[in-house]
């Protein structure tokens, strides 16, 4: 029983390193592709424009909430006071 359990695992991990393998094979060959027909896949500026601005939207949504909170605590102390 303990070695058909062994021997199952052993299986299954082989499974999961031979998966890996072809994976990081694929990741390779997908890395060396783009690389030799990089003229054929422009870089597009505008969407590192467009993360930057939602990086700034978003700064400005969570300073927003940090005010809005803020208030309300002094709201709420001034009322117990």
């Amino acid at each position: 029983m303990i070695y058909e359990g062994m021997q199952l695992m052993a299986i299954g991990m082989g499974v999961v390193f031979g998966f890996l393998l072809l994976l990081v094979a694929a990741m390779t060959l997908a890395a060396h592709f783009f690389k030799k027909f990089d003229y054929l896949f422009p870089f597009d500026d505008s969407s590192e424009s467009a993360l930057e601005h939602k990086a700034t939207t978003q700064h400005t949504d969570i300073a927003l909430v940090v005010a809005i909170a803020h208030a309300f605590a002094q709201n709420g102390r001034e009322e117990h006071s």
